[in-house]
This record gives C-alpha cells, structure tokens and sequence, in this order.
C-alpha cells in the first residue's frame, strides 16, 4: 500500500468534481441484471476473508514463506467456489512470478571535484544499489553531469538532454517535475506544464532511473530534497539499504540496460558536490525549471563499487476469470487488481512478530473477491470478460503487477481497464470517495456518474504532488496504455463529526501503517466498504457492456502509449 499523510484543504462540490465530457462515450443505462450482484456484496463476507487472511496462521503473507503457499491456497479456494474459471489459460489459477532478493552488502563511491574529494558515506549521507543483479559492479573514471530534472516529455516541449551524450557519465538529478512558475499566478505552478501542482510519471524517481538507462547512462544519484521528495532521507536510508526486490529474468534483447549504480544522494553533501564543481545548487535549480535548460558539466570524476548478495525467491499472482457473454467481446477483458502480500514475519521483534496486514491488504483482496461474487449472480454475465487478478509483491515495488504487464495473459490492447483496490475505508459510510490521480482518463467521469446513483460526490486526492497515482498496482497497467482507476474511501463519513474520517485515516497512518498493530480494530464499520465495492463493481459492468474503450484525457503523459497500442487492435 502506498505511505500517505492526508491534509490539505477541504474541497468544496465545486472544485471536487470534473466535467462529465466523454462520460457517454462508456456509459451505459443501469438495469435490473444489477439487483442481485449488488445485494451479494455484504459486510459480513468481507470481513470473513479479512479475518482469514489477516491472521496469526498466514504468516504476515510474506512472499516466498509460508504464509504465500497458505494465502495461495486461500485464493484459489475462493475462486472455485465461486465458480470462477482459472484465469490462466495453461488451466491453473496461478501465474508464476520469479522473483530475485538483492541486498548491497558494500557500497564504495566518491567525487573527485576540482575542489577536492567529496566525501560518501553509506548509508550516511549517499545511498546506492546495482539492479543489474550482478555479484560485484564499478564504475570508474565517470564523468559528472547534472542534468536538471533529468526528463524527456515532448507533449510539453521538454527534453532536459538536448542531444547531448550521456553514455558512461554519473548523471545528477533532482527529484519531481520541474517546478514550472506560472506566469500569470506568481508563487503559483503553471497548470499548462507538468500539470501544475500534480505530480506526473516524470518527477517519480523510478522514471528517473529509466531515461537515464534509456541515454546509457552508467550511474544515476538524486538529490534529496525533503520537501518536493514528500519524505525525510531516513526514508531512503531505510529501504535502499535493506534487502530489495525485483523480477528474475534477464533484460529483453534491445531494452536498456539499467545503470550500474542507481542511488541518492542527501541535499547537504550534493550541494557541496556542486560548489566544488564551480556550480551554485539555487541556481542550477532555477535554470532547471526552463525549457532552454542544458546539462552541465561538474568537471568531476565519479567512482562506485557495489557488491550485491542475491537470492532467488518463487512467488504467483492469482487469478480467475468470468467469461463474457459476447462471442465478439469475450476476447476483451476488465481488471480489478489487489495486492496479497504484506511484510511478513520479523524474527528481530519482541513479542508479536507478524505483520498481519489487514487493511493493507487483505481487505482489498477481500472487496474483489465480493465484487467477484457479485459479477456471478449477474445472468447473462456482461459482454465482456471480467478477471480478477491478486498480485504479489507490490509492497517490494509493484512488481507481481509488473510482472503481469509484461507477460500478460490476455492482451494489453484488449484490456479496457484495471480497477484497483489497495485498503479501504473501514469506518462507515461516506458522501464522497476519492479518485487518486482524477482526471488521468474518462474512467473518472464514469465513476462521478455512478456515484451520483449513490447520491455520492468524487473527490480528488487532496495531495496530488505526492504522485500516489504511480504509487500501487493499478500503474503498471497505467504505464502500458491501459486506462487504470485507483478509487480510495471517502473521507465525509455519514453521521460522523467533521474531520472524524481524516482522523481515523490519520490514526491509521501513525499507529498501523506497516507496522504489526494493522489487525481488525473493534470500531471497525464495513458499510462504507461494501457501498464502495458495490460503486466500482457497477463502473466495472458498465465498461464491460460499453460500445467504447476508455480513453485517457488529453494531457496525460499515457495516452500515445494507448494510441500506438490501439493502432494494430480496432475493438
């Protein structure tokens, strides 16, 4: 589950919600097929898989452990009894998912400026790790350069490049979009470039990484900045210097291959690196944020040595299909997505050692197998084929998901969407639920009209440049082309005081979050979730029995990727 702090300010109907242009073009009239699927869905059953999946027995449902072969076995129960077909078409409800444990084990790496050696300490102050998966790597006598924001967008004029050869160079990057002053608004974010103040793919880190792969970069390092990076340095001291996780297979013939060394780098030690190199941080940064920007050179040497021990670690998605009724569209398929895994057992702790997971994620997995249960009682079944699909290991790096965009079981470009579920709202009913990244695709717009039937409002993420969006499974699907929805429970809970949804979030986030107390709570109420379950099964039956695809907006960096795939498949 993504790490989110909510705040922000309250927003009014008006601001909440987005025009309903092009929601025609998927919509459909409801009708009675609907009764039973929605009635199916009960707090009752939800919380049962809750409490299955969240319990001492299934281990912290850790990849690899034990507690997988028992969350496997879980899952795959379910779907028989639901009647669901395997959703492999090799006859198996299983896809398997080879993974690879990495852990850097020694990390050696300094500047050579013409000031002098600038210091790295690892974990310290710098932060590093090879995804090549090799035993040992270097990187010697690279020369530096910053290269602004590092990004190539040219849906908005922006090549941070500008043709110039990095192949073999250590590049220095900062983090997010470029912060774009808006002309018209000082101290305001341009909305016409980067989409203002909302985080695109192009300011999350893991984009960085790849264009620097992209230009044959041989070392990638960031700096950190709290503020835009949206957590402290001991956030990424942290993860980047315990055991990882990534797919086991080789890089296909003609991809790039991943820099040596992808790190960071703390404010303090790369504003000095600069300083040596005869370059000022705020300068550089205010010329970062200018289409005319160009990389600069550090006059500087980079050196790096990352000896990296591995392990091979065998995990699976989940999945099961619906067959559609339409001999014409069966073909075509609606996703939902949820993540089955969680952190595990930690032998180090004292006393309770299990991570159970139970908002994240064992209730999203419970609320698709009740959305599942509802699409069985739908007679005829919808036009097209529904799969449900639990992926392992998003808490490593989305990678059950990402191994599923690569290898899918039915083509991308006959995919309509991905509906993904990643904890919900266990604390009554609400008047809104938020859509994280609205305004990606016109899947908002048909979810505003089926949460009007509800007498329900969308809302926005209250934090877009924290960049949720590219935070959960849903993305990978979102990365290909495949319009994807991320809907989260809503915060105006009926009958509660103001701000009590905020707060029980907020209490969540502080007290549970990734931590071994994330069990059901006695104050839990799953009204909320199944009235949510019940919204998105609908958005879910109405793509599937639309005339059209969904379609991603005009300024989402995903839609010539949607394009270029629909070009060969005209559904």
């Amino acid at each position: 589950m993504r790490f989110r702090f909510r705040g922000g300010p309250a927003f009014g109907l008006a601001s909440c919600l987005v025009a309903v242009a092009g929601a025609s073009a998927i919509a459909i009239a409801a009708d009675e097929r609907l009764k039973p699927a929605v009635e199916a869905i009960q707090s009752d059953a939800i919380l049962k898989h809750i409490q299955a999946l969240s319990s001492d027995d299934f281990e912290g449902r850790g990849p690899g452990t034990p507690g997988e072969e028992k969350t496997a076995a879980y899952l795959t129960e379910q779907f028989k009894a639901l009647g669901l077909k395997p959703g492999n078409p090799d006859g198996t409800f299983v896809q398997n998912v080879p993974l690879v444990g990495f852990q850097a084990t020694a990390v050696h790496a300094s500047f050579q400026t013409p000031g002098g050696p600038i210091p790295l300490e690892f974990p310290k102050n710098f932060v590093a790790l090879s995804r090549r998966l090799a035993q040992e790597v270097k990187v010697q006598n690279s020369d530096v350069v910053f290269v602004g924001y590092g990004v190539v967008a040219p849906e908005y004029g922006w090549d941070d490049y500008k043709g110039v050869d990095v192949r073999g160079k250590t590049l220095i990057m900062l983090v997010n979009d470029p912060a774009v002053p808006d002309p018209k608004t000082p101290g305001e974010l341009d909305p016409a470039v980067f989409k203002g103040r909302a985080m695109t793919y192009y300011g999350r880190w893991t984009y960085k990484y790849e264009i620097a792969a992209e230009k044959g970069a041989a070392a990638a390092i960031l700096i950190h900045e709290e503020g835009p990076a949206g957590y402290p340095f001991s956030v990424v001291q942290g993860s980047w210097s315990r055991e990882n996780f990534d797919i086991a297979e080789p890089p296909k013939e003609g991809s790039p291959q991943r820099p040596a060394v992808e790190g960071w780098i703390d404010l303090e030690t790369a504003t000095k690196l600069l300083q040596a190199g005869g370059q000022d941080f705020a300068a550089l940064k205010k010329a970062a944020v200018d289409r005319a920007f160009r990389p600069v050179s550090l006059n500087t040497k980079a050196e790096f040595a990352v000896n990296t021990t591995m392990r091979q670690v065998q995990s699976r998605n989940l999945v099961a299909r619906l067959e559609g009724a339409d001999p014409t569209r069966r073909d075509e398929h609606v996703v939902y997505t949820a993540h089955w895994d969680h952190l595990g057992r930690d032998p180090k702790l004292a006393g309770d050692q299990i991570y159970n997971g139970a908002i994240d994620n064992a209730s999203g997995v419970a609320t698709v197998l009740e959305i599942a249960r509802g699409f069985t009682r739908i007679n005829p079944p919808p036009k097209r084929s529904l799969l449900f699909l639990l992926v392992t290991a998003e808490e490593k790096g989305l990678l059950g998901s990402k191994y599923y965009a690569a290898h899918p079981l039915y083509p991308l470009e006959r995919t309509l969407a991905d509906v993904n579920i990643d904890g919900v709202n266990a604390w009554g009913r609400a008047q809104d639920i938020i859509s994280i990244g609205m305004g990606q695709s016109n899947l908002d717009d048909l979810l505003i009209e089926v949460a009007k039937t509800q007498n329900r409002v969308v809302k926005p993420d209250a934090e877009p440049e924290k960049g949720y969006y590219y935070r959960s499974d849903h993305f990978e699907f979102a990365k290909r082309g495949v319009p994807a929805l991320d809907p989260e429970g809503g915060r105006d809970l009926i009958g509660k005081p103001a701000g009590y949804g905020k707060q029980k979030q907020d209490e969540y986030t502080e007290k549970d979050y990734h931590k071994v107390s994330d069990q059901i709570k006695p104050d839990w109420d799953l009204s909320g979730a199944v009235e949510d379950a019940r919204l998105l099964l609908e958005v879910g039956y109405r793509v599937a029995e639309g005339d059209a695809f969904p379609e991603w907006k005009s300024d989402s960096e995903f839609r010539a990727r949607r394009e270029a795939m629909l070009k060969a498949y005209k559904p």
